[in-house]
C-alpha cells in the first residue's frame, strides 16, 4: 500500500503538466520546472526499490535504503507545506513518512530480508 501512495502521487507529478500542478499545489509555481519533475520520479523509484529487491531478493538491503529516501522526502514535503501554511497536509506527511520509517527500520533490522 506504501508503494501504490507513493507511485500514484510521483505518477501525478510525471504526468501533469506544469501550469495544472501549480493550479493542484502552490509551491510547483514557485520552483523550477524540474523540481516537481524530479521530485515525482524518486517517488515512483522509491516505490519499486521498496518492492523489487525484496521480491525479488536481488541486493534487498535496497529496499531499506529506498524506504528511508521516501521517509527523507516525506520530512522535506512537510517543511514545505509548513512553509506554505498547509498545516492540512502535515498529516499526510506524517502518515506516509512514518509507514517508510518503519519499513526502512524493519528491513535494515529485525525483517531484514536475505539475499538469494
Amino acid at each position: 500500500m506504501l508503494a501504490f501512495a507513493f507511485v500514484g502521487s510521483g505518477l501525478m507529478k510525471l504526468t501533469t503538466p506544469h501550469e495544472a500542478l501549480a493550479a493542484q499545489m502552490p509551491w510547483v509555481a514557485d520552483a523550477p520546472s524540474f523540481l516537481p519533475l524530479f521530485i515525482g520520479a524518486a517517488e515512483v523509484l522509491g516505490a519499486l526499490g521498496l518492492i523489487l529487491p525484496s521480491v525479488t531478493r536481488i541486493q534487498p538491503k535496497l529496499t531499506p535504503l529506498a524506504a528511508a529516501g521516501l521517509a527523507t522526502v516525506m520530512v522535506l514535503a512537510a517543511a514545505t507545506h509548513v512553509m506554505y501554511g498547509e498545516f492540512f497536509m502535515l498529516l499526510p506527511n506524517a502518515v506516509l513518512g512514518g509507514l517508510a520509517a518503519f519499513v526502512a527500520w524493519g528491513r535494515f533490522g529485525p525483517a531484514a530480508i536475505t539475499a538469494r
